[in-house]
Formats: structure tokens, C-alpha cells, sequence
């Protein structure tokens, strides 16, 4: 099957999701490299992780209820081996940890030594199909300008081996040590992405770029946000991003912009979060990103509306007030490993109800 026939092969607009979860010693709350211990679950790259993944469907409320369930069962299947957290890193582990066992994993370590051991960070990943090949690929050039205010919006990594970091997310700082990180390159035609695949990478995934067309399911990967702690911000992160893709789907004078302006506004993404201001990718323009993720859910709420995830995207305000880094912040080093563990199974809340 060629490139082009993936990416026209799928239903449009369906949605899946991929948690990249915590496990924490159950006395001292630092990482536990015992996924090798947790029956059923599946291993990532750190020893100390293991991913959720939902089926693609329709609307982002069904993509959540898949993942409570999975958070629910993670959790039993860990019993009394690890307590579950998510974020986008761990507050204060040690900076390099160990990998899972298997072939994979130890030519990563074999290839990129320490930096592959310091990848102890956590993300919340976004599967959505387009549908049509054209149309996915033009979605994807347009889309890589949009990265630094999803980011922004779901930063929720701003502690490092026991300190602040100033950094609203160090999750892309650690990931940067790897290659093929960030901000991916436009490409003009899927032949063109095709060439710098082979060229690049001995296999689909290791093209760890914080947007990827997805040679498997025929979906755009985003992969630009942190792990968020609590089912109610990942739906929030997930419905703006399914409603953003969608938006972008309809219309027709789609650009590519320069990675290099895209990554000026991708720093201040990660070392801001949301009080971040943002440059326009057009002009000198600055704009408050508070301003923007505001601006942008008005925009996106007719569409979210046909998607079925109106009311997720209706959680996005809150977030844009007060994410997961800040709320970190405000709980301080002491506190926020247990807080994290603590709300691993908190059931989603609906819009009205206050976040604690």
C-alpha cells in the first residue's frame, strides 16, 4: 500500500488517544523501573512507564471513557507494585533512569547511551484522521504553526530532578537531546516525506517529531503535548486539538509557515506555558497566548459542536487560566508527587464543577 493510499483509506475526523503513564514506588513516591512486574499493560522506552492506548472513534468523550478505563485497570493490574501518576516528567527523580528490557529499546541505547536514559518524560498523544491524502498533508504543513499554543496549553512539566526549572515544560528540552524532535519539517508532496523518511530513520518510529503523519493508522500524530494528571485536561487538550484539525480540514487557504519562526514561538511556549506571548507567524505582531487559546476556542466552538466534544473543548478556558504547570507550581516540590498519584483515578468532571 503506498503513502497515499493510507491516508485516503481512513474515516475522516475519528479520534484516538495514547497516555504515556508514571510508575512511582509506592513508599517513596520516586520512580519504579518495575513495568517488567505489571501484567497486560504495555512498556515504553523507560522502565518506569507504560502507555494507554484507545481505539480511533468519534468524539473525544468516547476517546476519554476508553481511557478511564484504561487508568482503572492500569491500576489494578499494578496493585500493590506502583502507584500511577501522570505528568509531563517526574518532580524530582534522579535524571537518568533505566529501559525497558527487549531489541528495540537496547539499539536505542546502544545508538544514543545516556540521552536515551534521560527520556523519563510523559506525553499525551492525539491521533486524528483527515481522510483524504491531499487534504492530510495539507492539514499537516498548516498545523506545525499551531504547535507552540497547544503546547502552551498543556504544559505540565515545570520540575527536574528535585528543582524548578523556570521552564513551564523541561519536557522538550530532554526530548530535544534526541534527533528528529520538535518542530517537523514541511513537505510539498508525500514522495518528498517519503525520501526524507528512508533517509533519515530505520524505521517509522523513530520520527519523534512533535507532529507526524502516522504511516499505520493513516492519522496525524500530535505528540507536542505533555502527559496531562487528570482525565478532565486531557480532554480538554484532546478536544481542541480534534476541533482544531477539523477547522483546519475546511478550509482552503492553508500555508506552511518556516519551522525556525514556529520554533521561536515553541520556546516561549516551553519556558511559559500559557503567560507566554506569542510573535505571529506573518508579521512582528505580539500577542498574550492567553489571548490566542481564548480567541481560538471561540473559533473552534461551531465546530466542536458538530464533533461532539463541545463540552470538552468548554473545559479549555480553565486550562488557559490555570494548567497543570501552574497548578504544580502552586502545590511546590513537597507536595505535588502525591497530588499527581492522588488524581490518577479522579472521575472527569463536568465543565460547570470547579478543577481542585
Amino acid at each position: 500500500m503506498s503513502i497515499r493510499d493510507i491516508f485516503d483509506s481512513v474515516e475522516p475526523l475519528t479520534i484516538g488517544l495514547e497516555e504515556e503513564i508514571m510508575l512511582l514506588d509506592p513508599v517513596t513516591l520516586d520512580l519504579a523501573p518495575v513495568a517488567h512486574l505489571i501484567p497486560g499493560v504495555k512498556r515504553e522506552m523507560p522502565a518506569s512507564q507504560i502507555e494507554l492506548n484507545t481505539p480511533p472513534v468519534h468524539t473525544v468523550g468516547e476517546a476519554i471513557a476508553s481511557l478511564a478505563v484504561g487508568r482503572r485497570a492500569a491500576a489494578e493490574a499494578a496493585g500493590d507494585v506502583a502507584r500511577l501518576a501522570v505528568a509531563g516528567g517526574h518532580p524530582f527523580a534522579a535524571p537518568l533512569g533505566d529501559l525497558s528490557p527487549g531489541d528495540r529499546y537496547d539499539s536505542i541505547l546502544t545508538r544514543y547511551g545516556d540521552v536515551a536514559r534521560a527520556q523519563l518524560v510523559s506525553a499525551h498523544q492525539v491521533h486524528v484522521a483527515v481522510g483524504s491524502a491531499e487534504r492530510t498533508l495539507a492539514v499537516y504543513n498548516a498545523l506545525r504553526g499551531y504547535l507552540p499554543e497547544l503546547a502552551a496549553l498543556a504544559a505540565n512539566a515545570p520540575f527536574h530532578a528535585g528543582r524548578g526549572t523556570g521552564f513551564a515544560s523541561v519536557r522538550p528540552l530532554i526530548g530535544g537531546m534526541l534527533p528528529r524532535q520538535g518542530v517537523p519539517p514541511a513537505f510539498a508532496s508525500w514522495e518528498q516525506y517519503g525520501e526524507a523518511l528512508a533517509w533519515s530513520v530505520p524505521e517509522p518510529g523513530s520520527w519523534w517529531w512533535e507532529l507526524r503523519p502516522h504511516l499505520t493508522y493513516g492519522t496525524l500524530e500530535l505528540r507536542v503535548f505533555d502527559a496531562q494528571t487528570t482525565l478532565d485536561d486531557a480532554a480538554a487538550v484532546s478536544a481542541y486539538a480534534h476541533a482544531l484539525v477539523a477547522w483546519l480540514a475546511e478550509r482552503d487557504d492553508l500555508d506552511a509557515p518556516p519551522s525556525w519562526k514556529i520554533a521561536e514561538n515553541r520556546w516561549a511556549a516551553a519556558r511559559h506555558g500559557v503567560e507566554a506571548t506569542f510573535k505571529a507567524l506573518d508579521s512582528r505582531r505580539e500577542r498574550p497566548v492567553r489571548d490566542i487559546l481564548l480567541e481560538r476556542v471561540e473559533t473552534l466552538t461551531p465546530v466542536a459542536e458538530r464533533l461532539g466534544c463541545a463540552d470538552e473543548l468548554a473545559l479549555v478556558p480553565r486550562l488557559v487560566v490555570r494548567n497543570g504547570a501552574l497548578r504544580q507550581r502552586e502545590l511546590g516540590l513537597e507536595r505535588v508527587t502525591s497530588w499527581l498519584a492522588e488524581r490518577f483515578l479522579t472521575p472527569a468532571r463536568s465543565p460547570a464543577r470547579p478543577v481542585p
